[in-house]
Formats: structure tokens, sequence, C-alpha cells
């Protein structure tokens, strides 16, 4: 692009120095432009893109569908506010529920606000089904979201001490354990609310019968099963939602990320038992707004027609396989984890962040997402063809700490 462009591009990060609140530790690229797996910074280099918008480029950089339906969509209406119908907005709920066990739809803006509606609507059902009770039991090492409420029913101390204290409400336990669940059941608890796989926390895949285990636990309390598939939901580990994996169906469910594909959309869905909210209990002004409503439709139908999901769990397994063989190679990789095409590597020492580095460096996005462990979240639509490219990227910088 040019001297001129990358000199402007530089004096942007300065800018965004002197600009920006410290609350991201960006690495130092500035991109410019994507297509599929792939972006460009201000200079042409090219990167292959296992990042993903942190899980969110479902179909990648700027695929066909997409643009197509931002462009005809923003020529027709973008906002209308929930005061009227609109018709992108009902097609939209009407597919989620077809493919899920659920019932209702809710549309919000992102993650945090999606699980914060979850959290609204299972302490409403307490309050009408449960005598008051309010109490949501969350995992250890969990992330539901940046609010002050989501901060609380994170179960990380590194989220949650510097705003204590914190929202009542949220009793922590431990991840994969349903004793430690049933232990902290009483009364007051209304819902258990948890991750399939936990994200954030550093990609952990809890046992086969952990979720099932825990809907046993509701059923019998009568209290709420609430799922965080931010993160797991439209196809990111191999099914449309991860729930299908681990034979269980929650009451309610969150989704953000990957339903929009790059646009900035989160669902609440609810069996119809928990949809208990009355007209005026909860609302968003720009939630479900026709722009990004339609554009999730069609990344949702393009996903759905095109078998997405099991190509994801095809490419993963793949994936897999290749981390397994640099595991044997390089001592100092610990585990390979996850599910689809949400994976990490984790290491035997906190040596993350520079290999983060190396690999920016060889032209592999990559995420930190524990110090001693890297995240693997590309978009769906990516081939075995790039991953060989990744994992030789991969070996390349594992083989420099030899």
């Amino acid at each position: 692009m040019g001297q001129q462009l990358l000199s402007k591009m530089e004096n942007w990060q300065e800018l965004e120095q002197k600009l920006f609140m410290r609350t991201a530790k960006r690495l130092p690229v500035t991109l410019v432009r994507g297509q599929g797996a792939r972006v460009w910074d201000a200079e042409g280099k090219e990167y292959l893109d296992f990042v993903g918008g942190w899980a969110v480029n479902s179909l990648g950089h700027c695929h066909p569908v997409i643009v197509r339906a931002l462009t005809e969509q923003a020529q027709l209406l973008i906002q209308a506010s929930n005061q009227f119908y609109t018709v992108p907005q009902v097609q939209l709920a009407e597919l989620l529920v077809a493919k899920s066990c659920l019932d209702r739809v809710f549309f919000c803006n992102s993650g945090a606000e999606a699980n914060e509606g979850a959290v609204k609507l299972a302490r409403r059902y307490g309050k009408l089904h449960l005598g008051g009770a309010y109490e949501i039991i969350t995992a250890r090492e969990s992330f539901h979201g940046r609010t002050l409420a989501m901060v609380a029913a994170t179960g990380q101390d590194k989220f949650q001490e510097p705003y204590i204290p914190l929202p009542n409400g949220f009793v922590n336990v431990n991840y994969n354990d349903i004793e430690t669940i049933k232990a902290a059941t009483s009364t007051q608890t209304c819902a258990v609310m948890v991750e399939p796989i936990q994200g954030e926390g550093g990609v952990n895949v809890p046992d086969d019968n952990y979720l099932k285990k825990i809907r046993a636990w509701c059923n019998e309390k009568g209290i709420l099963l609430v799922l965080d598939e931010i993160q797991t939901g439209i196809g990111r580990t191999g099914t449309l939602f991860a729930y299908e994996q681990f034979g269980v169906e929650p009451d309610i469910m969150a989704l953000a990320k990957g339903l929009g594909s790059g646009v900035p959309i989160g669902a609440l869905l609810a069996e119809e038992r928990a949809s208990v909210f009355a007209p005026g209990e909860h609302g968003s002004t720009f939630g479900g707004n026709p722009l990004v409503c339609m554009t999730s439709l069609a990344a949702l139908k393009f996903i759905i027609d095109n078998e997405i999901p099991e190509k994801v769990r095809q490419v993963g397994q793949y994936f897999v396989g290749g981390l397994e063989k640099l595991k044997a190679r390089f001592e100092f990789i610990a585990e390979v984890r996850g599910r689809g095409l949400l994976l990490a590597l984790g290491f035997t020492s906190d040596i993350a962040e520079e290999l983060v580095l190396a690999c920016l460096e060889k032209g592999l996005l990559v995420n930190q997402v524990k110090p001693n462990a890297l995240r693997f979240m590309p978009p769906l639509i990516i081939t075995e063809r790039d991953v060989d490219e990744a994992l030789g990227i991969l070996g390349e910088v594992f083989s420099r700490r030899l």
C-alpha cells in the first residue's frame, strides 16, 4: 500500500496510545484488509488468521454472503427500534428456534448482554416460581463478560479483584465437578450457568457426563440450566450448538460471537416455561436491528445449508492430529485440548507471549489465552491446506526454542 499509508498507520498506533483507555494489549500490527482466512497489514504483509476476531468471523473476512446481506439491507432499513415489527428479526428468530431445542428469542448486541439477559431471566423465574430464589452457580475459570454483574459471574480472581465489592447473587465453584455444584445449591439457588467448554479460561473441556450430571441435578432441584454458548455455538465445536455433543438440552442459552460472522449481535434463547419476561422487563435499543439480523440470518443459513459444522469437525480432527505431532516433537508442549475449531496448546511454562510474537513475525495470528497456552479460533471455512500452513509456522517457531 506504499510508504505513505504505512506512515499514517504508524501514526495511528501512536494516536491510539494517546487517545484510548488502556483496556487492551495490542500486537504491533495495524490490519487494513481481510479476505477469507487472510488479513493484510499496512505494509501489505499477509497473515493467516487463526484468531478470527476472537471466534467471531465464522465465514472469514468479507465473505460474499456477508457483504451482500449488509449492502442490500443497508439500502432498505438499518435501525427501527423494537417499538415496531421488522422482518429480518423474525426470520432470524424463526431459524434459531427451528434449529435449537428452545422456543423463544431475544436479540441484543453482544455476549455480555446475552448473559446479562440470561441472568435476569433466571432471576425472574426464581422470583415467580422458586420463592424468590436469585442465586446463580457458576464455575471457576469461566468467562461470561465484562459488565459488573458478569465479572461477578466470571470465576476468575484477576477479573474480579479490581472491582470489589461485586454484585451479589453468584456462587463460583470448581468446573467439571458436580459435587461442588450440589454443595453450593440452596433454597436461594435459581440456576446453574456454565460454558459447555470454557473458552477464555483456557479451552477447558469437561468430562463427557459433566453436563448430563448438571442437567439431572437441575431437574431434581427444579432449577434452571443456563448454557453460555457464546464461544462454542454456531458450529465452532463441530455441531451447531455444543450442547448437542453432550446429550443435554438447556433451559436458557446465550449466543453471540459467531452468530453474526463479524457484525455485533447477541441472542438469548429460552424454552417456553422459562420465558417469563413481561413487556417492559427487558429491552435493547439496538438489539435485533434489521442490519445485524439480516446479516446474521445470511451467515446462519450458509453455515446450515453448507454443513459447515461437520466440516469443522473434520478439519478440527485434522488440526488436532497435527498439533499432537508437534507435542511429540517438543517437550515444552504439555497438552492439546479443545473440540472442532476451538483448540489450545498448553505449555510447561509461561512462553505463550513470546510465541505469539514469533508467529506474528512468520505471518500467523494466534491468541495467548493464558500465559502458558495458545488458543486457535480460525474461521470455520479454513481448509486442511490452511491448517498445514499454520502447523508449518508453529513448527518453525517452536524449533527456534530448542
